[in-house]
């Protein structure tokens, strides 16, 4: 097959295309340049999009001797995930920019670029499984659990599955992959992972909300309306946050107050006990179904709302006038709208969707 790669300039991407040209692909490389100023996109090991990292993914495409191409998707990103993301916190969302980011970067923009072009498939160092099963291509966790990135790559949803090869999602280990890249001299083997949101590099996000929504002082305030401390902009705080409340005396009982609700339309910030951070009832919307929901079930069902999250067991599910709903087995808390909702069914991940709301039982009211 023509495979277009994406190479961003990681170890990750690097081995994945080395792996599909040893398959027999015919592999074309590509970086995607993310960042109007990519001088700026790395601080250490965190962020990525920097201009060390095109640099990084020109030499490994050279050192396998395949084509390699720059292509400047600045603007695209910038108005499809980093507007996004500060429309979502500036009505009291929590987004996940990574989910934003592979639904329409890194997959429909290079998908739909590849297909014009006459590719038959993109390849991604993601670390996610792809198997065909008898009613076409699933997604799966990958074998390397501690690193799987099913759940931002849920969002991708049937037809581009089918057009993507996912090399890593039978690694064993990070420490195998990196053995991988020194074995063929890819010139990567020792870059340090990136972490956190790639365009804020110093992980300040609320530095970076103050920056492009600027400061709205308003009041922090309890469950009963009183005024229990200032905040400086409501979009900076987000559902089940503990630290940075500042808050001049403690609650009556003594015990930690957390984050339960913001407020746009006041400009408030709720805070409260953990106990009411209780939910069992998870509302998604804007679903993406990998399986025929009348093929899904019951069994060995569970569902995971953080990105680093783990996957909670599903008591029951049903299809909406919203989307989704999911009833959880049992209570979680600080779950926050704006997330990505991923159901699985084991290791297959059945449906994504963006939470939209949350509630609680009586049982979950009880959960303390």
């Amino acid at each position: 097959m023509k495979v277009l790669a994406a190479l961003s300039g990681g170890v990750d991407s690097a081995v994945a295309a080395a792996l599909a040209q040893e398959a027999g692909h015919d592999v074309t490389a590509v970086h995607m340049a993310l960042s109007a100023n990519p001088a700026s996109c790395r601080i250490g090991n965190r962020g990525c999009c920097s201009a060390e990292d095109a640099v990084d993914a020109a030499r490994a495409a050279e050192i396998m001797g395949i084509p390699f191409y720059v292509w400047d998707l600045a603007e695209e990103f910038e108005e499809t995930v980093i507007d996004d993301f500060l429309s979502e916190y500036s009505v009291g969302h929590t987004p996940n920019p990574c989910v934003r980011c592979n639904e329409f970067v890194k997959f429909r923009e290079l998908a739909d670029r590849a297909r014009a072009l006459g590719f038959d498939a993109v390849c991604t160092g993601h670390y996610a499984k792809r198997i065909d099963g008898a009613g076409g291509p699933e997604l799966h966790r990958a074998e390397h659990f501690e690193k799987d990135q099913s759940y931002v790559l849920a969002v991708m949803g049937n037809e581009e599955l089918s057009r993507v090869l996912l090399p890593l999602g039978d690694a064993p280990t990070k420490d195998w992959v990196r053995q991988q890249a020194e074995e063929r001299g890819l010139g990567v083997s020792n870059k340090p992972d990136s972490y956190d949101i790639c365009f804020i590099p110093d992980g300040d996000t609320q530095g970076f909300l103050r920056s492009r929504l600027g400061e709205k002082p308003g009041e922090i305030v309890d469950v009963e309306g009183n005024v229990v401390g200032e905040h400086s902009g409501y979009y900076q705080f987000t559902i089940g946050q503990r630290k940075g409340l500042n808050l001049g005396r403690p609650a009556p009982d003594g015990q930690p107050r957390y984050v339960v609700e913001t407020k746009p339309d006041t400009n408030q910030v709720v805070v409260g006990a953990a106990s009411l951070l209780s939910v069992d009832i998870i509302d998604g919307s804007d679903v993406v179904w990998l399986v025929d929901p009348r093929d899904i079930g019951e069994e060995n069902l569970g569902v995971q709302m953080r990105a680093h999250g783990a996957t909670s067991p599903v008591a029951s599910w049903e299809v909406t006038a919203q989307g989704l709903r999911v009833h959880l087995d049992e209570a979680a808390r600080g779950i926050a709208a704006g997330q990505s909702l991923v159901l699985y069914r084991g290791t297959q991940v059945v449906a994504q969707a963006t939470i939209c709301s949350t509630g609680k039982t009586r049982a979950a009211e009880r959960v303390n």
